[in-house]
């Protein structure tokens, strides 16, 4: 059973590390520079911020949730975690994907933990691992291949809907391993960044839990001598502006698709949200450590039915 583990505190004195990123992004303004927070993890993920300016995060191969409150005190949130990935806080709720096959949801308070989907079709998920909420409650979530059963208990990757009342319904499963998720701030737009594909896709909300055809949002920068990397997490501003975890660092891109620049990090990212106080802070997850940019811009917060 998961528990809080309140008597685990470490300190760790933050690290500047400079980067090239300390420049002018259109629609952005100066992006500072990289700040390494913590490290020494084993594969961090899900960064996901309150409205108090606490961080949660996942370490999925230790199967522990953390917390970084705003005095940059570090605890064990839950442990075991049934190697959580992807995080977002909505009010008391810390809602999580769990890769050993549910979406759940943590109280912030006392820790509880509640299943909300663990099945599609009698078979459990592969492995479900980001998510986003939307104004009815409703959450959309990838379940792609990672850390999955072989053979695949859905036998294929693909994007979820959990209504408010417990529907469950399978939405899109024609991408490569769909990782990323997240809904434009007017949330007529869902956004699927798959992991296995250079490009990025972008489907019309029809209706909470409905969408239309996709079609090709953007293509990532690529590294050089390689072609068909994909993406990870992501987040977005108030503007509609994403940021794209790549192998290059976080791929910046207009509403319109169009590139604004890349904020580089000295680890592989594999995950971004906006937090702190005012939510202009971008907390990085990149392999063993979580690093901090600040910006300009203000991240959207999802407020469920707020």
């Amino acid at each position: 059973m998961s528990r809080i583990r309140s008597s685990y505190r470490v300190l760790i004195f933050i690290v500047f590390i400079p980067t090239c990123s300390a420049e002018e992004i259109p629609g952005i303004g100066t992006v500072g520079k990289v700040r390494r927070l913590n490290t020494d993890f084993a594969f961090t993920e899900g960064p996901a911020s309150d409205t108090a300016g606490n961080l949660y995060f996942t370490d999925i191969p230790n199967s522990r949730i953390h917390k970084r409150d705003v005095k940059g005190t570090l605890s064990v949130f839950v442990e075991p975690s049934g190697h959580c990935n992807g995080l977002m806080v909505v009010g008391n709720r810390l809602l999580a994907c769990e890769m050993d096959g549910q979406l759940k949801e943590y109280n912030l308070t006392t820790g509880q933990e509640t299943s909300l989907a663990t099945e599609y079709n009698g078979a459990r998920f592969n492995a479900p691992n980001d998510l986003v909420i939307d104004k009815t409650e409703g959450i959309y979530f990838t379940d792609p291949r990672y850390r999955a059963p072989d053979p695949w208990p859905q036998g294929k990757e693909a994007v979820y809907y959990r209504a408010a009342d417990g529907k469950v319904t399978r939405l899109i499963e024609d991408r490569t391993a769909p990782n990323g998720v997240i809904l434009s701030p007017n949330e007529e737009t869902l956004y699927v960044i798959p992991s296995m594909e250079k490009q990025m896709w972008s489907y019309p909300v029809v209706s909470p839990g409905r969408v239309g055809p996709g079609k090709v949002f953007c293509e990532l920068t690529q590294p050089k001598g390689k072609d068909n990397t994909g993406g990870d997490g992501l987040t977005i501003d108030t503007n509609g502006n994403l940021y794209i975890t790549s192998a290059l660092g976080l791929q910046v891109f207009a509403p319109s698709g169009k590139q604004l620049g890349i904020i580089t990090v000295p680890e592989h990212p594999a995950n971004v949200s906006f937090g702190g106080k005012d939510r202009s802070t971008l907390f990085v997850t990149a392999r063993k450590s979580l690093y901090s940019v600040e910006t300009h811009v203000k991240g959207h917060v999802f407020r469920g039915g707020k």
